[in-house]
């Protein structure tokens, strides 16, 4: 029988390639190539036999309702996961090291061992006396979770795969555990879809909510095959500036509800608190007085409206070329409204090194906090304040016109709840009706010319 031919695949991407290479050509990665042993080849075909046949049912014939969820009292993690977790899904939650991704599962298996649900932390990088010592940090040594270290799936399924099966099982992390049939080396691409396979298998026939812990790599992607996010329910990402205390549950993938939510904490010495205004908290350092170079974003994080202080800072470059720094933004995105502010404003914006920053370690990604971010360009430039109770929310076209975006009421009644006062905002096509002052901005030359007037202070 001839053996099977080598096998080389890159750990980045899961790409076979038949010999080494230092330079992935399917991902472009460096030194993410592994030789890996060959897998038996697959039958050719099904042959004569049959198979079983399958059971079909009426898409009509299922109960209507919501599905049950278990609810963990984590408010901002149950609004991430859709209100709470679905029995039978697989839920991935990736974040860079440190952040807190095994604080925050463990404080999430102690308030569902507490509501009086079987939960099981199984930790494949740590021992569980090294659990117990972050349980008693964080007060929840009292919590009855079963705690277990292993890496092995095989003991793990024969361990909790019985008539008293947990109702929740954390795995820390996916890329400790491996498979004895294969014999690549845990974390590779093989093991990890492999005991990802397994672990969702069973999560699926004894309804057991699987949450599993993945690494990430250097550009933020979590660690091993893409292939991964797909067979999951539900794509988490836990992230925050290690300069800063809060911490963002942002939801990337969710088969059982929206896709757009983030929950806020706040890190503390004793664990992870949930922060139920974060508007408040990411406004709460801005100083009393108008100072140059700020402005307020009124913003939407799914269904939450959220105010977030924009810093930006124009400096005389040096440099043959400017220096760009953009924190918690897309810099594609300030090219852009920097281009629209030089060619359709004349405000030579270019030539000036600009950092943009976004307070709070807050990222946002919506087009609508383009006026916000121009505003505080040109604050920076006129070195004139924006008034402390003013915030902004538009889009900017390339012709330099304001468009109006989705949810004002929702931005405006939050402002106005945070004791502002007056917003400036992109034409609406019927009149409003706000708790408090609108100015309409139609295009960049009129918020240029609010700031270039003698009058700028009454903005």
């Amino acid at each position: 029988m001839a053996q099977p031919a080598e096998r080389f695949v890159c750990q980045s991407c899961g790409a076979v390639h038949r010999k080494w290479s230092g330079r992935c050509g399917a991902c472009g990665e460096w030194n993410s190539i592994v030789e890996e042993l060959p897998e038996s080849a697959p039958p050719k075909g099904l042959g004569a036999g049959t198979g079983r046949r399958i059971d079909f049912s009426a898409l009509d014939s299922a109960p209507l309702g919501d599905e049950p969820r278990l609810a963990t009292g984590l408010m901002e993690f149950d609004r991430v996961c859709g209100s709470g977790l679905v029995p039978g899904s697989a839920i991935l939650i990736g974040g860079d090291p440190g952040i807190g991704k095994s604080t925050l599962l463990l404080q999430v298996a102690a308030a569902l061992a507490r509501a009086g649900h079987r939960c099981a932390y199984i930790s494949g990088e740590e021992a569980t006396d090294q659990v117990r010592m972050r349980a008693r940090r964080l007060g929840l040594a009292d919590a009855p979770v079963q705690l277990a270290a292993a890496t092995n799936v095989r003991d793990i399924l024969t361990s909790i795969d019985t008539a008293e099966a947990p109702r929740t099982v954390v795995i820390d992390s996916i890329q400790t555990m491996f498979v004895d049939s294969l014999e690549s080396a845990p974390g590779t691409v093989s093991q990890v879809r492999t005991s990802a396979q397994e672990l969702i298998r069973l999560a699926k026939r004894r309804d057991i909510a699987m949450l599993l812990v993945g690494h990430v790599t250097k550009e933020g992607q979590i660690a091993g095959p893409r292939v991964l996010e797909h067979m999951v329910d539900t794509v988490l990402y836990f992230e925050g500036e290690r300069g800063h205390q809060f911490r963002i549950l942002r939801t990337v993938k969710n088969r059982f509800g929206p896709t757009d939510e983030i929950g806020v904490f706040e890190m503390t010495d004793g664990g992870l608190i949930e922060v139920a205004n974060p508007s408040a908290l990411f406004l709460s350092s801005r100083p009393g007085g108008a100072v140059s170079g700020t402005s307020v974003f009124a913003g939407m994080e799914g269904t939450r409206p959220v105010l977030v202080e924009i810093q930006a800072l124009a400096a005389r470059s040096s440099l043959a070329t400017p220096r760009r720094t953009v924190v918690g933004w897309d810099g594609n995105r300030l090219a852009m409204v920097m281009a629209v502010l030089d060619s359709r404003c004349d405000l030579g914006v270019s030539g000036n090194d600009v950092y943009l920053n976004v307070a709070g370690g807050l990222r946002i990604a919506e087009p609508a906090a383009d006026l916000a971010v121009a505003a505080a360009l040109i604050s920076s430039l006129t070195n004139v304040a924006m008034p402390a109770e003013s915030v902004l929310f538009g889009e900017i076209s390339l012709s330099g016109e304001i468009r109006p975006v989705s949810q004002a009421d929702l931005r405006l009644k939050e402002a106005a709840k945070l004791g502002f006062q007056r917003a400036l905002v992109p034409p609406a096509p019927k009149r409003r009706t706000a708790p408090l002052e609108i100015v309409e901005i139609g295009h960049l030359h009129d918020l240029v010319a609010l700031f270039t007037s003698r009058h700028a202070a009454a903005i």
